[in-house]
């Protein structure tokens, strides 16, 4: 064991769980005041009930000892871990593992903001956790068959696909079976913009993000003495540079102006793209991923909306298109074996295989996870919870109380939220 590699892994799962502050804030600006609780509360308990679930069963189905799918030794981190080979403690391991299953988890938020039973999200936040993230990291990271294919295996270095287009398919099987918000779209097809409360909250929360994947990507050596560490630092950093550059400009040439929102958006578009090379490009290919993300995030975001899927925050054109592209992009422009290095086809294939087949498992395990909630606890909130506010109508509180409008003649906040408990309406 090395007492420098298990301070390094220490550190950077705890900057990978800050990240769960950053997708709060990001999430909670993005959306409405009158939601703002029930989001802070569904990115706490995602990634308690998440952490939970992986110790259990999630970490054995990713790391363990079993078949080429999915492993099946070491639930609850009990057992003889010596196999993987370590050189840090098991526990420090899983906890840098765990702190990526909840950031898959906490993707899925976003893009199901402000219509979401919370205890479906519950159940979903620990099937996550326990099955659909752990079995694609196993394919990858745990000697599944991913790893196998073609001369190197799947490239997928800290989780472009493995960990944030799982969270962006996810997030799109959801907003998919949700339907999109009261007042999103009109009959004729228009859409009605629905501002968050806070882009202040949105971009601390970027930069919360930005400041955690220093060590989301340099942590995934597992070495403190690595010198790779500095590079990935570097091709991080400019990726996400380039991402908000180019979503910032695309949107100035399309709508007139700056846009904020799409600007952040691009920012974590360039730092989501760059995850799965950042260890094995060179930095200007780090700036050109980065560039063509930012980019993709706002064209992505378009189309989503054309197509009448809402996506509060923009989390699946985030993390799913820009981990994708991340992905293929390592099989063009990886040092060893890309295809712009003389490496030809292969690297590229594999990688299109890689993105494929997470996709159809992590899209398919949750619309079917999805539409069994619907239908028997039920996934949606009703209509007059949805238009009051998830923090009256799930919590009873609001983040605001200052700023709560109440209705005429219904009392106070916590009596509109009784009222609307039982199904009563005035």
């Amino acid at each position: 064991m090395s007492a420098i590699d298990t301070v390094w892994v220490l550190v950077a799962a705890f900057l990978v769980f800050f990240m769960q502050a950053g997708f709060a804030m990001v999430e909670a600006g993005l959306t409405r005041a009158k939601n703002a609780g029930n989001i802070v509360m569904k990115n706490l308990m995602d990634f308690a009930v998440g952490s939970l679930a992986y110790w259990m069963v999630g970490f054995a189905i990713m790391f363990g000892a079993g078949s080429a799918f999915f492993g099946s030794s070491g639930f609850f981190l009990s057992g003889d871990w010596s196999f993987l080979g370590l050189n840090v403690p098991i526990e420090a391991f899983w906890l840098f593992q765990v702190v990526f299953a909840g950031t898959a988890a906490t993707i899925v938020s976003g893009a199901m903001a402000e219509r979401t039973r919370f205890t479906g999200y519950l159940i979903y936040s620990a099937v996550i956790s326990a099955v659909i993230y752990p079995v694609v990291g196993h394919w990858t990271w745990g000697g599944g068959w991913l790893s196998q294919l073609g001369s190197q295996g799947f490239m997928d270095f800290a989780g472009s696909t493995v960990v944030h287009s799982v969270g962006g398919w996810a997030a799109l099987a959801g907003a998919i079976v949700l339907g999109p918000r009261i007042g999103k779209y009109n009959e004729d097809g228009s859409i009605n913009p629905l501002p968050g409360h806070s882009i202040t909250l949105a971009a601390l929360g970027v930069f919360i993000l930005w400041f955690g994947w220093f060590g989301f990507n340099p942590g995934s050596t597992l070495s403190g003495t690595d010198p790779a560490i500095a590079l990935i630092a570097t091709n991080t950093s400019l990726a996400a540079a380039a991402g908000a550059t180019l979503a910032m400009l695309t949107s100035w040439i399309r709508y007139g102006k700056p846009d904020v929102s799409m600007t952040l958006n691009g920012t974590l578009a360039g730092l989501v793209g760059i995850t799965a090379g950042c260890a094995f490009v060179d930095i200007w290919a780090a700036v050109v991923i980065g560039a063509l993300s930012g980019i993709l995030v706002v064209h992505g975001v378009e189309f989503f909306d054309r197509v009448h899927v809402d996506d509060a925050v923009g989390a699946i054109a985030v993390h799913a298109v820009a981990g994708a592209f991340g992905t293929l992009a390592v099989g063009l422009f990886a040092t060893d074996g890309g295809l712009f290095y003389g490496g030809g086809f292969e690297q590229l294939l594999v990688q299109l295989a890689g993105v494929l087949s997470v996709f159809a498992w992590t899209f398919g395990t949750a619309y079917v996870l999805f539409k069994l909630l619907a239908a028997t606890i039920g996934l949606r909130v009703t209509p007059d919870e949805e238009t009051m506010g998830l923090d009256l109508g799930e919590h009873g509180l609001t983040a605001y109380p200052d700023w709560a409008p109440l209705q005429p003649g219904l009392g106070s906040a916590h009596a509109q939220a009784a009222r609307v408990s039982r199904g009563q309406t005035g």
